[in-house]
């Protein structure tokens, strides 16, 4: 059985010099490992967790309300993981490409058949409001959430929309650090906030592996399908984007009130 990766049906697309990230190929062809490596370089210098927002969570000098406004906001940007996730799915072309991305709307809407991990990511996340002290109605309520939080997320959202399939994937590769922040997360809310129930910390434990996945998954999608160096630098245009609306998000969350 074959494991090779189908590209995405944008593949063979000719870049257009008149849409912003997408201009004429300006060298040759990364070889593999120096596309992955570029790839991983954007994230080792730009996610979201080295932001003195995160830094301070880690190092456990958050207030309960600044834990608490984290909590309501990031919920914002929880609850359209899926819808994203929609906008890509339907861009892709091969049955399996669509099992795979089905997968991850499955693991944060939940299945809603009472099994083990039905309940999903953004019950979950919910459950962690919970655990904080902040009721369900007031975390699905959206205009107590910062209006940078709401800009980052809609910037995001409609990115996937209206971008290239192969933009969108490229966006969703933060994935590859993010089990190494849940596992720091998980460890500095026991450790500096015993406030919060420990089972309000489920959404944490199971991106673990769910992120580690999906982060292999997307990179294999993408390392598929960008064929010239035009896509490739796309692709790491799209994955410095996406870091900078995490950012954006935490600068948001950091100087709120809300």
């Amino acid at each position: 059985m074959s494991t090779t990766v189908p590209p995405l049906r944008d593949a063979s697309a000719v870049p257009r010099s008149d849409v912003p990230g997408t201009a004429p190929p300006t060298g040759a062809l990364w070889p593999a490992a120096e596309f992955t490596e570029r790839l991983r370089a954007v994230t080792a210098a730009r996610y979201h967790d080295r932001h003195p927002f995160n830094l301070r969570m880690h190092h456990g000098e958050l207030t309960p309300a600044e834990l608490r406004r984290w909590i309501a906001a990031r919920f914002h940007y929880q609850r359209h993981i899926p819808v994203k996730d929609a906008l890509i799915l339907a861009g892709l072309d091969r049955p399996e490409q669509r099992r795979r991305w089905l997968r991850r709307i499955r693991d944060h809407d939940g299945t809603g058949d009472g099994g083990p991990g039905s309940e999903g990511g953004i019950e979950r996340w919910l459950r962690l409001g919970e655990a904080a002290g902040l009721p369900r109605e007031e975390l699905w309520d959206a205009s107590r959430v910062p209006s940078g939080v709401r800009f980052a997320v809609e910037a995001y959202v409609t990115f996937c929309r209206l971008r290239p399939t192969l933009d969108a994937v490229a966006a969703s590769l933060t994935e590859l650090s993010a089990p190494d922040l849940m596992r720091t997360r998980i460890a500095a809310f026991e450790r500096h906030y015993p406030w919060i129930d420990p089972a309000g910390l489920a959404y944490f434990r199971t991106r673990v592996t769910q992120g580690a996945r999906d982060g292999e998954e997307a990179l294999a999608l993408v390392l598929a399908t960008a064929r010239t160096r035009a896509q490739q630098e796309r692709a790491v245009a799209a994955l410095t984007f996406k870091c900078e609306v995490l950012w954006a998000l935490l600068d948001a969350v950091d100087g709120g009130t809300s």
